[in-house]
């Protein structure tokens, strides 16, 4: 009798505690404009942003440095004045990428920090989590480190956006890839259970003809022992293997394959794609198992996309970004995602500048309906009052040495049944000092 009476007690005393904390966030949200310390987080000094980040975890591995490589950037702008006078403050917690922790890691930036905005919260089942509390609250909820389409849904989710390609997007562009190279090719699908994967299956499936999928395999994030699908895929005879994964699981996927002599042509979704990162984690992983293999010879030739410049290439992005690198966090690997953190950095910033002098949670959304932004993508944002999606699309790139050789040109697209097409509107330029222009 003890444990139902204790339970309903806990119960009642979290349902109180959310209704607390939900009247008093619901009572600061909405903000005023006027003065230096126009909304929560604000004030004649600072803003104060927050974030959950895998620090620790089964996608802590690469993703752990995207948010230093975010406070890198931030550091940098502030060292040269911050963004209308205010130095970014940036405080990201660990939330072990378990969605359960997710949400006590946002409450307390929002009730307790009071974060003026929630910035590129990291993972598609983590942010799912919270998406909805951060909508009741009227948070901005900024670039989250997803490719989910559910981000994009101004209407029912206006605090929202998106910033990276999103999966269908992606899908599509990779599908018509691999229907054009590999046509009549047996291929074989691996992909995360939940929306990243699905989401990436959609957008494949719109181009890649049913007859040539030979097996569909997913897994669940948490568990390292992939041996089951491995095999499956194996035994199609798949010619070609197509993964919507994290970088941990496109590296257990090529440990188990190489254990059993498959060696398919591997095609990997950008985010599970970074060479330095699988470098690492092969040759982790199979240290682990008792083995030892030399990681980077294991990832050659795998195709990927990417939105964003590559750490070997020599353009004005990748030359800045490699100065805050060795100035800030010299210690950290440059991969793609140090480029990542830094490239959201700087679309942050910009939308900060935007929101004016007297920054209020409202304004700031209002700003990035408004924006035409550029930066350091490839493609163009797709931001509007009508949409909150980031960028519109990607260029098929190939894994070489350790980095990702870019080939054709950047292809944009949306995320329902409309055409891929070439956008030939170029990078822009790196501002020489780093800091974003003011529109």
């Amino acid at each position: 009798m003890k444990r139902p009476r204790l339970a309903r007690a806990t119960a009642a005393l979290t349902a109180l505690v959310l209704a607390a904390g939900t009247t008093a966030a619901c009572g600061s949200g909405d903000d005023g404009g006027g003065g230096g310390a126009s909304a929560p987080g604000v004030t004649d000094t600072t803003v104060t942003i927050g974030s959950h980040q895998p620090l620790t975890g089964p996608a802590a591995p690469g993703y752990s440095a995207n948010s230093a490589a975010s406070k890198a950037f931030f550091d940098h702008v502030n060292a040269n004045g911050g963004v209308h006078g205010r130095k970014i403050v940036y405080r990201y917690v660990d939330d072990v990428y378990n969605p359960t922790q997710t949400v006590g890691v946002v409450q307390r930036l929002v009730l307790r920090d009071k974060v003026f905005a929630i910035f590129n919260g990291l993972g598609t089942p983590t942010h799912s989590k919270v998406v909805g509390y951060l909508n009741a609250q009227r948070v901005p909820d900024l670039f989250v480190a997803s490719g989910c389409g559910c981000w994009d849904q101004p209407k029912r989710h206006p605090q929202t956006f998106g910033w990276q390609v999103d999966y269908v997007r992606e899908g599509k562009i990779l599908g018509d890839h691999v229907r054009r190279a590999f046509a009549g090719r047996k291929v074989a699908y691996f992909y995360q259970n939940d929306d990243f994967g699905q989401d990436g299956v959609k957008g494949l499936d719109k181009y890649i003809p049913a007859s040539q999928v030979v097996t569909r395999q997913s897994y669940q994030p948490g568990g390292t022992d992939v041996g089951a699908q491995v095999q499956a895929i194996a035994q199609s005879k798949a010619d070609v293997v197509v993964l919507f994964s994290i970088p941990t699981y496109t590296a257990l996927f090529r440990l188990a394959a190489l254990k059993l002599g498959y060696r398919p042509q591997m095609v990997v979704s950008n985010v599970g794609s970074d060479p330095v990162t699988l470098t690492g984690l092969l040759e982790s992983h199979a240290k682990r198992g008792g083995a030892q293999v030399e990681g980077n010879p294991l990832i050659q030739g795998i195709i990927t996309d990417a939105y964003l410049s590559a750490p070997g290439s020599d353009d004005s992005w990748i030359r800045l970004f490699r100065q805050i690198h060795r100035q800030y966090i010299p210690k950290l690997p440059f991969n793609g995602n140090i480029i990542y953190g830094m490239s959201v950095a700087y679309t942050f910033v910009q939308a900060l500048q935007a929101a004016g002098p007297h920054p209020t949670r409202k304004g700031l959304v209002e700003a990035l309906e408004k924006s035409k932004f550029t930066g350091p993508g490839l493609v163009p944002f797709a931001y509007s009052k009508d949409s909150h999606a980031g960028y519109t699309g990607a260029q098929i790139g190939v894994i070489k040495g350790d980095t990702v050789v870019l080939q054709g040109q950047p292809m944009t697209t949306d995320a329902g049944d409309g055409p891929i097409q070439p956008y030939t509107g170029g990078q822009p330029q790196a501002p020489a000092n780093g800091i974003p222009p003011r529109n």
